[in-house]
């Protein structure tokens, strides 16, 4: 079976955790700090804040910046559930914004329209989470406009694309939003096993973050308030405090260490993924597919490759065109059911028909294999088997 994606773990990346397994931590030591600086350096942002999974990330982002009881935050329905669940876990509500037909983002237009409604019935969003679906970057420029406009904050869920780059610069920089996240899960193009990471350019966001992955427990003086207890006084280095509520969210160091390892590649991972990219773009014409589109803006990291089958040209369902290719041993997969067409979101009173362009993609794309584990042979099996199951 030819996977859709698939890590690379190298000797290197043994080499990196065995390390830390011989070393004297395993958690709360060098490597976590230490990769937080690699993916901000590359990143080109001030801060970074390193967590056990980019839902984890997402949830103390919407924390740090104020969303709770009462608050509303809109994202993609195109997008894995834990976009959305992280409002939810603060108590706050979720709406969506239709994505556009041709990069199968977050649409400006939609989301431009979506937001004059809600001002004229006061119920505009406190966060809007736009996410790089398949690496591809979301038109941030605009967006930030529309957020000076409007008085929203922004999150980009950039969990498939840390390579990316938009109008020339790193995804993950930060000029555009108050926060980015990371994911670093075994597909991704980095993968630390499990984790996440949050990007920023603002103190006191970083510091928040900090704060809430660690049970809002902290060592650090300026964050500490007097103490008016003689039972805990200030004077020892023994002491901390906890001055918030937070969370078990913390990252290992054996994570960490891998996570770095495969930093030292994260190029080499681009190119290649672009270079199958590409070689589908060619090999692929003729077929009854539509291919995914390239904004001239974005430069995309590949996380997927989702074609969409026009099943009005051919003998097959979408289904039967993925049982096919996956009975021949290429491992398609599907990215996403629209998150307002899960049952528990429908009982929160969204419904088929909501976010038509979303749904009338969901019911074409499949999403075939593109990993820089992925051999030349591996694509041309792949592009074989479409052939042959494309009549």
């Amino acid at each position: 079976m030819i996977p859709y994606g698939k890590q690379d773990i190298s000797p290197a990346d043994i080499e990196a955790v065995v390390q830390v397994l011989q070393s004297d931590y395993l958690t709360q030591g060098e490597q976590v700090p230490l990769f937080e600086h690699t993916v901000a350096a590359y990143c080109g942002a001030q801060y970074a804040v390193a967590v056990n999974s980019a839902t984890s990330a997402l949830h103390i982002a919407c924390l740090a910046l104020g969303l709770g009881k009462g608050g509303r935050l809109w994202t993609s329905p195109n997008t894995f559930v834990a976009s959305a669940n992280c409002a939810l876990f603060c108590g706050a509500t979720v709406d969506f914004v239709d994505i556009d037909s041709r990069t199968y983002n977050m649409c400006v237009e939609a989301l431009e329209e979506k937001l004059h409604a809600a001002k004229k019935t006061h119920t505009l969003p406190d966060i809007v989470m736009p996410v790089h679906f398949a690496g591809q970057s979301c038109d941030m420029k605009r967006i930030h406009e529309l957020s000076v406009e409007y008085g929203f904050k922004i999150i980009e869920d950039a969990s498939h694309a840390i390579g990316g780059k938009y109008l020339g610069s790193p995804i993950g920089g930060g000029e555009y939003s108050d926060i980015t996240v990371f994911s670093f899960h075994p597909v991704k193009i980095v993968t630390t096993g499990e984790g996440g990471m949050a990007t920023t350019n603002q103190q006191p966001l970083a510091e928040k973050m900090q704060l809430l992955r660690s049970h809002g427990v902290t060592r650090e003086p300026h964050l500490m308030t007097q103490s008016s207890s003689d039972l805990t006084p200030l004077e020892g280095a023994w002491v901390y405090q906890q001055v918030g509520l937070g969370f078990n969210y913390r990252m290992t160091e054996m994570q960490a260490a891998l996570g770095i390892s495969q930093m030292q590649r994260l190029e080499h991972f681009i190119q290649i993924r672009t270079k199958f990219a590409k070689h589908y773009n060619t090999a692929l014409i003729g077929l009854p597919l539509a291919l995914p589109y390239q904004t001239l803006e974005s430069d995309s990291s590949f996380h997927l490759y989702p074609v969409l089958i026009q099943t009005d040209q051919i003998s097959r369902t979408r289904a039967e065109v993925f049982n096919a290719l996956r009975e021949h041993g290429i491992g398609v997969n599907v990215h996403y059911i629209p998150v307002h067409t899960q049952p528990y979101y429908q009982k929160m009173g969204f419904a088929q028909g909501d976010f038509p362009v979303a749904e009338a993609y969901y019911r074409q794309t499949i999403s075939i294999p593109v990993f820089h584990a992925m051999t030349e042979q591996d694509q041309e099996t792949v592009i074989k088997v479409l052939q042959q199951v494309l009549v």
